[in-house]
């Protein structure tokens, strides 16, 4: 009777061993065709096509090594387009930049892509069928290296995948960026926004002008909680040298991703103010200037009818430019007081040499922030850069070439399109995702949202996940226009987010939400196939990421 239970248990485990599962995915892969069978890949022969690029070779290499490593037993790596009986990597011109595709047979596999990063995306796709051990660097002996025989062809619906992070209201370590960038790269992002620059702290070392990071990186406390009037007490702040920015680039590089810089202008720069105050307005107050120890914006900003501060932008910008290798540099725009200039003299004195008037509704200070717009952008292509700047800088008049990042709902990357400039998409009803993730205020930590709400119970607008993956970023958009829409970007801003297990709280698994939006055609979005997913799937994948994330 023992031996008839024993052999019922065998046959059981061997009848779940032949049902093969579906793939899961994120973000799910444009097609998907699951075939009968599968494939070990444990110990499995690797070829490597000699016509791929060395960073894409070098991808490969680091996959085997991973897979030897974790799977314990050795896969070789050989050069050659072809391996009969084991995983091939094809460079393949026809395919779509950044796409892939792989075909999986009991006998072999074969993965081809055109470029780099369409051969890192089929490899984050291997690794999310393989054990979520694979993430790790641990030996998983129990482990099942079988992956399912299927054909998928891939190709991101959005050029532009962005992933945000503030490091002025609170600094995180190169270790925390570190591991930010490797989950956006085992998830497809391919563009970094590095917010660089604010009111509390200036981050990013310039040779030109020592005190930013000298003065302007550490502030004289920081407000509690709510608490408008309140301080701390304790001096805060760090900043990267232009070394460590660099090795953060390279690694970004080595996993697909760029790394756009920001450096916010003219407005939330009290920073740079109290580094250089001769940057200022005449009769700002309260003097001298100081690192601001609050939140939200300061009304004290750059005197840009001043010839001085004109030269000191574009000598940041410059060094920036220089050190960041991506296409674009984001000047921000963003909520800049202008009530300065309105009594500042050097600012007004601008004002009629350049003879800005109020005209339709904008006044000649919005204009006068348009000069510093255009001529940053001026500036900036003559070191081979574009700009990306917040909606605020389609306010008056806006120079042929610029992008914009739409923030204040949806509505300024409709504008913008509708006017033939290209835009990328992060509404704070979608996007931010240092907004609160239940209605519930006293289930989850304080956040801006507590600081919004009356009564710091409850909200009627929590940032869900099934509401961040509902956002269709072409709502809106004339089919005409719709090529003007780059793409989507997750912003996290971190006024009350100081430490690494709570940045990471608020991004996870939100963010996972947004690679879809960004990576997914409509038609393959699916909110209860992508939760089942990220349970049986994703969240043991962050796990061995070492992420904390915000549990279903």
């Amino acid at each position: 009777m023992r031996r008839f239970s024993i052999l019922a248990v065998l046959l059981a485990c061997a009848a779940c061993a032949t049902k093969v599962a579906e793939p899961q995915i994120v973000p799910q892969p444009a097609r998907l065709e699951l075939a009968q069978g599968t494939l070990n890949f444990k110990g499995i022969s690797v070829c490597c096509d000699t016509e791929l690029d060395s960073r894409s070779q070098a991808a490969v290499q680091e996959f085997v090594g991973r897979l030897t490593l974790v799977s314990g037993k050795h896969s070789k790596l050989a050069a050659g387009a072809s391996c009969p009986a084991g995983l091939s990597f094809v460079r393949d011109a026809s395919v779509t930049p950044e796409g892939y595709r792989i075909s999986i047979t009991p006998a072999a596999a074969e993965v081809r892509a055109s470029d780099f990063n369409g051969v890192l995306y089929a490899i984050q796709t291997l690794k999310q069928m393989l054990p979520p051990s694979v993430f790790g660097v641990e030996r998983d002996r129990c482990a099942d290296w079988r992956v399912p025989c299927c054909e998928i062809e891939d190709a991101p619906r959005f050029a532009y995948r962005g992933f945000h992070l503030d490091c002025c209201r609170h600094f995180f370590s190169l270790d925390e960026v570190r591991k930010i960038i490797d989950v956006m790269a085992a998830f497809k992002y391919n563009r970094f926004h590095w917010h660089l620059t604010e009111d509390q702290g200036w981050r990013i070392q310039i040779d030109k002008y020592p005190r930013l990071t000298e003065v302007g990186a550490w502030r004289n406390g920081t407000m509690v909680g709510g608490d408008w009037e309140s301080n701390d007490g304790i001096r805060y702040g760090g900043f990267y040298t232009k070394d460590e920015i660099r090795d953060i680039i390279a690694y970004a590089d080595a996993r697909g991703i760029i790394i756009i810089p920001e450096v916010d202008l003219p407005g939330h720069m009290q920073a740079a103010l109290a580094s250089y105050p001769e940057l200022g307005c005449a009769g700002s107050q309260p003097q001298p200037y100081e690192v601001w120890t609050r939140w939200g914006v300061s009304s004290q900003v750059l005197c840009v009818g001043k010839e001085q501060t004109m030269r000191f932008l574009e000598d940041v910008l410059g060094e920036v430019a220089d050190l960041f290798p991506s296409e674009y540099i984001h000047i921000g725009g963003d909520e800049c007081p202008r009530d300065e200039w309105k009594t500042d003299p050097d600012c007004q004195a601008k004002i009629r040499q350049l003879r800005l008037k109020d005209k339709d509704g904008v006044s000649s200070e919005s204009r006068l922030q348009n000069y510093v717009t255009a001529r940053m952008q001026k500036y900036l292509a003559t070191k081979g850069k574009k700009i990306i700047g917040w909606d605020e800088i389609l306010e008056g008049e806006l120079a042929e070439g610029a992008t914009v990042m739409s923030w204040r709902g949806t509505e300024g990357g409709i504008k913008a399109a509708g006017m033939g400039y290209d835009a990328i998409m992060t509404p704070t009803t979608y996007c931010y995702l240092d907004y609160v993730q239940d209605n519930d205020l006293v289930k989850e930590p304080f956040s801006i949202t507590h600081q919004w709400s009356p009564d710091k119970q409850w909200t009627e607008n929590p940032l869900t996940l099934e509401k961040v993956y509902g956002f269709e970023p072409l709502d809106g958009i004339p089919a005409e226009a719709q090529d003007h829409i780059l793409g989507v970007q997750c912003n996290m801003w971190t006024e009350y987010i100081a430490e690494p297990d709570y940045l990471e709280y608020m991004y996870f698994p939100r963010a996972l939400a947004i690679a879809e939006v960004q990576w997914c055609q409509p038609e393959r979005k699916d909110y209860e196939r992508f939760q089942a997913s990220l349970a049986g799937r994703q969240l043991p994948i962050l796990e061995k990421l070492g992420v904390n994330y915000r549990p279903l």
